[in-house]
């Protein structure tokens, strides 16, 4: 046991010996690589700081190099920008020494030019000397000469003068007076027959025809019942009507018919137009209103163009732009001392037409001038000024015939008639126009005053529409609700009010019915 004991001490204690001498061989191993990594890293470094010096060296070399090679790179340029500026120096004051020449130059011309001026002044000056010698002996001759002639005739000089007028006034006053006044009746009767033919056979050829527009329009109803459809609940219906259209509906005792009144002949035919509509539908209420006005506006303007070209086909007229027939046809809707514009403008194209034919000029251009003589009126109630004036612009803007344009502007005397077809126009127009009955000057200033009370309210800031109704007694006036709100309204109101007494005359009073609506729209899709 003693043996065992002391065999397995001797094996740990040679164990531990192992242990131990592993343990110091490593340790020593393990110093050695610290130290061989030491100097590794310790060389690393000194090759990292001597590649450091070196780049540090080559910078400052190539740095120092960059900068000679600015300062040569400034230097050249310096010496650049010298010379050019030397050389722009010197092309100045080349161009001014050639300026400097050039005014030297100028001057000397001018101080040849000043003597060469003294010198002639001083030969015209002996000239005139000269002249008025001569005359005043030329005059000094006349007068002994004149002296001589009154001794030898024993007559002054204003008494032979008029003893030689009264010689021959006695032998020429009477025959001189009877071959004046037998060329003056001579010439008289054949201007006033030839003119009665003339004019006699033109008014033969055109026999047109004439009908007075009335202010009012008549659409007749099926039955009684239609009435209040159209009056609607709480007359919404009617004030629709009204609003939309600016012309009033007069519902009265009159069995299935219903009046339209207003002055504006456009709008009482729109008026008509959906109101027979609305009728022939049956169902009436605002939307549908609103519809239908707009349709007929669309139908007006279509027969607007339609009686543009029914009178430019009547009258023989081609070539003309396409807007002009426009405007010719809405002179279906406008009257002058109540004679329809459209049908008195193709009365007088015939009437030129006819008198140039007669007299041997061009009918064309004649029938041409005469049918747009009155073309202004279409625009007078958007265009300020006269019709002749607005005429001359518009066929001017459209390239018309230079003839035709005289023949507008002088057809009222607004400048002298020039031309032959400007004559024939003027005398056209007066013929159609003082037939019997063709015009009615009262009825002209009503429209007149009625135009002017719409303009009145249409002067005021924020006024969108005005229609002028029941004769002239009201006036609706629609404001835009952006512009104009309630307060503001009634201040329009009353300035309005007031514009209208202090420059207009009229009977009785007129209403200023003021309109303020907001409406949104959207579609659902």
């Amino acid at each position: 046991m003693q043996t065992m004991s002391t065999v397995t001490i001797a094996v740990i204690c040679g164990i531990a010996a192992l242990i131990i001498g592993a343990a110091v061989s490593g340790f020593i191993c393990f110093r050695q690589g610290i130290s061989y990594r030491q100097k590794q890293a310790e060389s690393v470094i000194g090759s990292a700081e001597k590649e450091a010096e070196r780049i540090v060296a080559d910078a400052e070399k190539e740095a120092e190099n960059s900068k000679k090679t600015a300062l040569v790179e400034a230097k050249d340029e310096i010496h650049k920008l010298r010379s050019d500026a030397e050389k722009e120096i010197k092309d100045r004051r080349s161009d001014i020494s050639r300026q400097e020449r050039r005014i030297q130059q100028k001057e000397e011309s001018l101080d040849k030019k000043n003597d060469n001026l003294e010198r002639k002044e001083d030969a015209l000056q002996n000239k005139l000397k000269s002249a008025e010698e001569k005359l005043k002996e030329a005059e000094t001759i006349k007068k002994s000469q004149i002296d001589i002639l009154e001794r030898i005739s024993e007559f002054t000089k204003d008494q032979a003068k008029e003893y030689m007028l009264n010689l021959l006034e006695n032998d020429l006053v009477h025959e001189k007076a009877v071959k004046i006044a037998g060329f003056e009746q001579q010439i008289k009767d054949e201007c006033e027959e030839k003119a009665r033919s003339y004019i006699s056979l033109a008014i033969a050829k055109c026999a047109a025809e004439q009908v007075s527009e009335a202010t009012v329009s008549v659409v007749a109803l099926p039955n009684d019942e239609m009435k209040g459809r159209i009056i609607g609940r709480e007359g919404r219906n009617i004030r629709t009507f009204e609003t939309l259209t600016g012309v009033d509906l007069i519902i009265d005792d009159t069995p299935e018919a219903i009046t339209l009144s207003c002055f504006d002949n456009v709008r009482r035919e729109v008026a008509r137009i959906a109101l027979e509509k609305l009728i022939s539908d049956g169902r009436i209420h605002p939307t549908r209103i609103e519809e239908m006005v707009d349709k007929a506006r669309r139908e007006v303007e279509y027969r607007i163009k339609q009686e543009g070209e029914r009178a430019v086909l009547e009258t023989n007229v081609h070539g003309m732009n396409h807007e002009l027939i426009k405007l010719i046809g809405r002179l279906r809707f406008r009257t002058s001392y109540r004679q329809n514009v459209l049908n008195h403008s193709i009365e007088v194209a015939q009437l030129a037409g006819c008198l140039a034919s007669e007299l041997g000029v061009d009918a064309t251009l004649a029938r041409r001038a005469g049918l747009l003589h009155d073309i202004g009126k279409a625009l007078t109630a958007e265009i300020e000024g006269s019709h002749v004036q607005i005429g001359v612009d518009v066929c001017r803007k459209y390239k018309e015939n230079a003839e035709v344009i005289h023949a507008i502007e002088a057809h009222h005397n607004d400048v002298e008639p020039r031309t032959v077809i400007a004559c024939i126009v003027q005398a056209a127009d007066a013929i159609s126009a003082a037939r019997p009955a063709a015009r009615s000057e009262n009825y002209e200033n009503y429209i007149k005053r009625l135009q002017k009370l719409e303009e009145i309210c249409m002067s005021h800031e924020g006024i969108e529409k005005c229609y002028a109704v029941q004769a002239g007694r009201e006036v609706r006036v629609m404001v835009c609700p952006e512009v104009v709100d309630d307060d503001r309204m009634v201040i329009a109101a009353r300035e309005i009010a007031k514009q209208i007494e202090s420059e207009m005359e009229y009977p009785g009073q007129i209403k200023v019915h003021m309109i303020r609506e907001s409406r949104a729209v959207d579609y659902a899709k």
